[in-house]
C-alpha cells in the first residue's frame, strides 16, 4: 500500500520544520503535569508507597500497583489533551499559512497588473499634457505582457528561470495559476516552486511543489514535484519529512530516469536519509 498518510500530512503542513510544538501556556502546563506524574511513578517504583497521605478510596486500601495505575491513567488523559492542543495549533498554523499564501498571490497579481500599465507601472505625470501635445504610445513590452496567453506566460517564465530572473519567473507562474489554466497548473506550480527556491523562500517553495504533486500524483512531472518538495524540506531542516517524501518517490516511481535519480540522491544526501 502507498504511504500516503504521512506524506499528505507533511504536504498540508507545508514544510513546518520537524514536529509541531505546543507553545501555548495550556500545553506547557499539561506537559509539566505529565513530567511531574512520571517523576512520581518513578519514585513509587523505587521506594514504594511511603510517607505522606496516600491517595486512597474511602472503602479500600490503595496498593502501590493501584496508585501507579491511577497515575498512568492521569498521564494518558493529559497526553490526550496535549494531542488535542497540538491538533488545534497545527490547524491554526495551516490556516495562517493559507492566508499568507493567498496574500502573496494577490500581491503578485497586483504587481503584474501594475506592470502592464503604460510605462511599465510608472506613475503618471503630475500635470496633464499641454494642448496639442501627442500622448506617447504604450510601450511594446507592456502590450506584449498584457496580450500573452497562459502558454506564453509559462514559456517566458521558464526562460526567465533559465536566466536566474527568479522574480520574473515567479510572476509568470502566478499569472498562469491565477488564470486557472488547468492543463498548465502542474507546470506553473513547479515553476513557482523553482523560482521561490531560487529566492531562498523554501517554505513557500515547499507549498508550491506540494500543490503540483497533489494536482497529479501519477503524472509525468510528479517525481520532479516530489524531489523539489523534499529539497525544500531539507533546506528547512525537516529532514524526516524530506526522507518520507523521497521514500514515497521510490515507492511510486521505482524506475526514474537517470537525471531524476541523481537529483533524488543529492537531496537524500543533504537530508541524511
Amino acid at each position: 500500500m502507498r504511504r500516503a498518510t504521512p506524506l499528505l500530512l507533511a504536504l498540508l503542513l507545508a514544510a513546518t520544520p520537524a514536529a509541531a510544538q505546543v507553545e501555548t501556556r495550556e500545553g506547557i502546563a499539561l506537559q509539566n503535569q505529565i513530567l511531574q506524574l512520571r517523576q512520581e511513578i518513578e519514585m513509587l517504583r523505587r521506594q514504594g508507597v511511603g510517607g505522606g497521605a496516600p491517595v486512597a478510596r474511602p472503602s479500600a486500601p490503595v496498593t502501590p500497583g493501584d496508585l501507579t495505575a491511577q497515575l498512568l491513567d492521569r498521564i494518558a488523559r493529559l497526553e490526550e489533551e496535549v494531542r488535542a492542543l497540538r491538533g488545534r495549533a497545527e490547524a491554526a498554523e495551516f490556516q495562517l499559512r493559507q492566508a499568507r499564501e493567498a496574500i502573496e498571490k494577490l500581491e503578485g497579481d497586483m504587481e503584474f497588473r501594475f506592470q502592464q500599465l503604460p510605462g511599465g507601472g510608472a506613475r503618471p505625470p503630475a500635470t496633464p499634457p499641454r494642448s496639442g501635445q501627442a500622448t506617447p504610445p504604450a510601450q511594446p513590452a507592456a502590450q506584449a505582457a498584457a496580450a500573452r496567453t497562459p502558454a506564453q506566460a509559462l514559456t517566458q517564465g521558464q526562460q526567465a528561470l533559465g536566466r536566474r530572473d527568479f522574480a520574473a519567473a515567479e510572476a509568470a507562474a502566478r499569472e498562469v495559476i491565477a488564470a486557472n489554466d488547468r492543463p498548465r497548473l502542474v507546470d506553473a506550480n513547479i515553476l513557482l516552486g523553482q523560482a521561490l527556491a531560487g529566492r531562498n523562500r523554501h517554505q513557500d517553495a515547499a507549498i508550491a511543489f506540494g500543490d503540483a504533486y497533489r494536482l497529479n500524483q501519477r503524472g509525468p512531472r510528479a517525481p520532479e514535484a516530489l524531489i523539489g518538495f523534499a529539497s525544500s524540506l531539507a533546506a528547512l531542516g525537516a529532514r524526516q519529512d524530506a526522507c518520507n517524501a523521497l521514500a514515497q518517490l521510490a515507492s511510486d516511481f521505482p524506475n526514474l530516469p537517470a537525471p531524476r535519480q541523481r537529483e533524488a540522491e543529492a537531496v537524500r544526501a543533504r537530508a541524511r536519509c
